[in-house]
């Protein structure tokens, strides 16, 4: 449909069309209708936000129709869209909505309980699903794109501001503007393919730049369909795939192994979808869901905050997310320093030798489309640091330019005087045929450094068998000495965050013990549960280093 510099140049293209545009259970709604929709919010947001307030909007809602209309309305008005986290509580889901200075909140009546006592001063809220909303929004029917403006859209004006990871204190709001997310949009048209004819699923949830950049962005682009699924379901996927006939979606954290988790059906082959588009689901996971699927996975890596990009190529080797984009300077750097890490080196196996002298964070050296936090100069400052752009990620790089995921800054481990990176390590684990997810992280050694400690979540009807799997450990040639657990944890299931992305904190907050069966490894050969006799050296380790109420603290007695 050839390009465009904002947002709502693309939604003014859905004028006239009358293709089915967006699906969500028994609702569809022509691409005309999702305009004549969007213009009618733009002009009753145009007529409520008080003159001289910042032109911002939160939209609290799961992935309902309004959702979607209230960012293409926010596009045509020239306001930004706040997507509130709805597993945020109290004091800090006001923080969220107050300090990205929402003057209106769209809510529907699930989510009222949340706002209970909240002290929310100068911010309407609107109830989608309700007769008083419905009234409130009959008078604009007859609106048309353009005819209500805010500020005229420009690719300068701001468009998202989308939350960021709060394990380091409070949530950033990361801006996107109009410009950068019609840009992104049309990219991934040009990269995969889309067309007008296509159905994007999006079940990952709206609030995160995942969905609304790598989904919804495309799909407006290329003049595609969406269809929506109100939250993520494993077992509800393939039966919304086929009824809406969607051929991509796009997934994050651990929903690649949720979906292979579910029973397998004679017909899981049998649907329109073509691709996958994501992060963090592991070859070994993509593989595996390539074969009982027949979909590809492509694994992606961008910056939520727009500051590097990693395109991937037909030559990309396995295990590999891609080479810089052109329009980037990326380096793999030492992170105290910023002197250049070394090319990997690999064996015949394919395993990384030099692991600790080639893994460092990754930086764009380049011009970064970064376009800052709302009201944050502490947090722009540490992610612009010597005029580079530092993702606070892990990568390392081959002697031909590719770049391999190695885990997030946070999670690295240093053993015996060694780096290590959680991320290579769960590949490894993830290879197990009774696992359905891992996750790796440190603990603290009881002398110096850290001891590596894994999660482990078992596919349904499988128990854990510690003899099996020091044998599959045994057998996996690229696990090094240093990378096997020491303590491992038994889990009904991973623990993740709204976004499907293991929830690393609180594992690492909980340390040794959180209740449920642990193990431990301290000789090289089985696993031993915690508590058995096997533990008294360890414990008097502790002990004797002063760090015994590590283990304590946490709920286990010895």
């Amino acid at each position: 449909m050839g390009s465009a510099g904002t947002v709502a140049e693309l939604v003014q293209r859905q004028w006239g069309d009358h293709r089915p545009g967006l699906r969500h259970e028994d609702i569809v709604l022509s691409h005309h209708q999702v305009a004549s929709g969007a213009a009618a919010r733009a002009a009753l947001l145009v007529d409520l936000l008080p003159a001289g307030s910042e032109p911002h909007l939160g939209v609290l809602l799961d992935n309902t129709p309004e959702f979607p209309l209230w960012l293409s309305a926010a596009a045509l008005a020239g306001a930004a869209v706040a997507g509130i986290n709805p597993t945020r509580r109290g004091a800090e889901l006001a923080r969220d909505i107050l300090h990205t200075e929402c003057r209106v909140l769209i809510t529907e009546r699930a989510h009222l309980p949340l706002l209970d006592g909240l002290a929310l001063p100068g911010v309407r809220v609107l109830v989608t699903d309700t007769d008083a909303y419905a009234a409130l929004l009959a008078p604009y029917a007859g609106a048309r794109p353009g005819d209500a403006v805010l500020n005229r859209p420009a690719p300068a004006t701001r468009m998202l501001l989308y939350f960021t990871s709060g394990s380091t204190g409070a949530p950033k709001a990361a801006i996107c503007t109009q410009g950068r997310l019609a840009a992104a949009g049309g990219s991934l048209v040009d990269h995969f393919g889309i067309r007008g004819e296509d159905v994007h699923y999006i079940c990952m949830p709206m609030f995160h730049g995942n969905a609304v950049i790598a989904d919804w962005a495309p799909a407006l682009s290329a003049g595609a369909a969406v269809a929506l699924r109100r939250r993520f379901s494993a077992s509800g996927f393939l039966d919304d795939v086929r009824a809406h006939g969607a051929t991509y979606f796009t997934y994050v954290g651990r929903a690649v192994q949720y979906l292979l988790a579910t029973p397998e059906r004679p017909d899981d082959r049998e649907h329109p979808l073509r691709l996958g588009f994501g992060t963090e689901a592991g070859a070994v996971d993509a593989a595996r869901f390539r074969e009982r699927f027949g979909v590809r996975l492509v694994e992606g890596y961008g910056s939520s905050e727009g500051g590097a990009a990693i395109q991937r190529t037909p030559d990309t080797p396995p295990g590999a997310i891609g080479r810089a984009s052109d329009r980037d300077d990326l380096a793999v750097v030492d992170p105290s320093s910023g002197r250049e890490r070394v090319a990997a080196v690999f064996d015949s196996a394919g395993t990384l030798l030099n692991g600790d002298a080639a893994i460092g964070e990754l930086v764009n050296r380049g011009r970064t489309p970064f376009e800052g936090y709302w009201r944050n100069e502490a947090a722009d400052a540490a992610r612009l640091r010597n005029g580079w752009y530092w993702t606070g990620d892990l990568f390392f790089r081959d002697a031909d330019g590719f770049l391999y995921f190695a885990g997030r800054t946070e999670d690295r481990l240093r053993v015996d005087s060694e780096n290590l990176a959680a991320a290579m390590i769960e590949n490894i684990l993830a290879r197990w045929a009774d696992a359905a997810g891992v996750a790796v992280y440190a603990v603290p050694d009881p002398v110096a450094g850290d001891q590596v400690m894994a999660a482990l979540a078992l596919r349904d009807g499988v128990r854990f068998d510690p003899e099996a799997f020091a044998a599959f450990l045994r057998d996996q040639p690229d696990l090094g000495t240093k990378m096997t657990p020491r303590f491992l944890r038994i889990v009904e299931s991973m623990p993740v965050t709204a976004t499907n992305k293991v929830h690393r904190v609180g594992l690492r907050r909980e340390g040794f013990w959180s209740g449920g069966p642990l193990w431990w490894n301290g000789d090289g050969g089985a696993y031993a549960p915690f508590g058995d006799v096997q533990l008294t050296p360890l414990v008097r380790e502790y002990e004797e280093h002063g760090r015994h109420g590590l283990l304590s603290s946490h709920g286990g007695g010895l």
